[in-house]
């Protein structure tokens, strides 16, 4: 089963990685200023993870692909890593969709 791990940036935002079974992360969060908004963050994530059309699909400017997943409004609320083949990308989409629902939360910030 997957877990959201939350942590701080050097900046003092915090994040969240969304981490597979296996301890890959697979998807990675934008900055936020409050903790209240990174966990508001992952509940987008659960819901936004089950609709494809919420997954863009890129490719970088060396090749490689990556995905964002969107809100409902268009902002992108986590990117995934490099992949070398678009088949790996969608491995990592289908990952997300199958971790996120119902992986659990570790606060990495709490000491």
């Amino acid at each position: 089963m997957g877990k959201f791990i939350i942590s701080k940036r050097t900046n003092g935002d915090f994040q969240f990685n969304l981490k597979a079974g296996n301890g890959q992360v697979i998807l990675t969060s934008q900055g936020y200023s409050t903790k209240p908004s990174c966990e508001n963050g992952i509940g987008t994530v659960k819901t936004n993870s089950q609709e494809d059309a919420k997954f863009e699909r890129n490719t970088a400017n060396d090749g490689r692909c990556y995905f964002n997943l969107k809100a409902g409004n268009g902002q992108i609320i986590g990117t995934s890593q490099m992949y070398e083949s678009d088949n790996g990308m969608e491995n990592g989409i289908e990952s997300v969709k199958n971790n996120a629902p119902h992986a659990h939360i570790e606060d990495e910030t709490i000491i």
